[in-house]
């Protein structure tokens, strides 16, 4: 049985959130289930790219900060970091406001840029990863993600909030080769696996709805989540803004390589009622995922089916952040004539609809377009 406390806290008020990630944690059994004294502890917050707090896009410095004293005062030697989409990590914690809030707790970061090879015999689809120093020099991880929506996996949570524990840019390599949400999934939940957070602390009191990972619209959900199965977090966090938790990857492939579980008979819900949190109309795709089968025959076919990225001409800045993040070679967003002035093109020949270019835009001005071919089998 995995236990999901779920805790009301209505505000970013520094009492307030510390009293509830003290109520949450007492719910699970105690800090020294999660800690032992003089332990290196790392905290991985999302900081997937440089954007001030307000905007939802990472960990909140307060949810971070009332953590973060609470493992100090438990004895741990506490440390901190993240590898961000772009930028270096001193200058995205610097933005995101945890920089401020670790330089006051005499929190050093990390090493999230030293890449180690190593193999992970257990794992079911990837057996080697280059994983952040950082994760190999302390002695356990505290997980800190943010509820948002996701363009290719649908919901980034627990289990996704691994991925920056990939040194830069080597996440991109990895869309490259798991261009499909499913693929890209079971390599999540192997990497999951390998750095086995100790405990699970999801930041909802204001989550991200719509185009998210970075563009969507913030959202006010009053909730923090604690668990140590990651899964059973993120298919509660589904079942709260009404999605099906088997239609997200990383839930379906968790359950399957026994990170956790999905299953409503398998999770004890604690702390504050399940109802009061439940959101029938927040934007996110509900709908069940279409497997990506590659075809030798009709390869076409995948390109005319699968969602693909566009640029809202009037939205776009023209800053070439797209173009930089692509990770296709030869890449599938360029500048044409290299004119700075307009706003990049894609070449969808070459374009893997890994997202990349969609989640790190920082305007919001790049969502994804559901092909005609593909509305069209929907109906069927």
């Amino acid at each position: 049985m995995s236990t999901v406390a779920l805790i009301r806290c209505e505000s970013y008020n520094y009492d307030e959130v510390k009293k509830s990630v003290q109520k949450g944690i007492a719910l699970l059994g105690g800090i020294s289930l999660f800690v032992k004294n003089n332990e290196n502890i790392l905290l991985k917050p999302n900081m997937l790219i440089g954007d001030a707090p307000e905007k939802c896009v990472t960990t909140h410095p307060v949810v971070f900060e009332t953590v973060a004293e609470l493992f100090l005062s438990a004895g741990a030697n506490v440390f901190y970091g993240d590898s961000p989409a772009l930028g270096s990590s001193q200058k995205v914690a610097k933005k995101a406001g945890l920089a401020e809030k670790a330089d006051k707790l005499n929190i050093q970061m990390a090493d999230f840029k030293t890449g180690v090879d190593l193999f992970f015999e257990k794992g079911l689809q990837n057996k080697k990863f280059t994983i952040a120093k950082a994760i190999l020099d302390n002695d356990g991880v505290i997980s800190l993600p943010k509820l948002k929506t996701h363009g290719l996996e649908k919901f980034t949570g627990a289990v996704k909030n691994q991925f920056g524990c990939i040194p830069g840019a080597l996440k991109g390599e990895f869309h490259v080769k798991l261009p499909n949400a499913e693929d890209f999934a079971k390599m999540l939940v192997d990497l999951n696996n390998f750095v086995n957070p100790r405990l699970y602390i999801m930041d909802g009191i204001y989550g991200m709805e719509g185009n998210g990972p970075r563009g969507g619209t913030p959202k006010k959900m009053n909730i923090l989540l604690l668990s140590k199965d990651p899964v059973a977090l993120d298919a509660t966090v589904c079942r709260l803004i009404n999605l099906d938790p088997e239609y997200v990857p990383t839930i379906k492939y968790g359950m399957e390589a026994g990170t956790g579980t999905y299953l409503k008979n398998e999770i004890e819900l604690v702390g504050d009622d399940f109802k009061q949190f439940q959101i029938n109309n927040f934007k996110i795709n509900k709908k069940p995922l279409k497997p990506y089968k590659p075809s030798a025959v009709v390869p076409f076919l995948n390109k005319a089916i699968v969602p693909k990225p566009y640029i809202i001409t009037e939205k776009c800045v023209k800053c070439g952040t797209c173009v930089g993040m692509c990770p296709a070679k030869p890449k599938a967003l360029f500048f044409k004539h290299g004119n700075e002035a307009i706003p990049p093109m894609y070449n969808y020949d070459d374009c893997i609809r890994c997202f990349c270019c969609q989640e790190i835009c920082p305007e919001s001005a790049i969502k994804l377009k559901t092909p005609f071919l593909r509305k069209i089998i929907n109906l069927f």
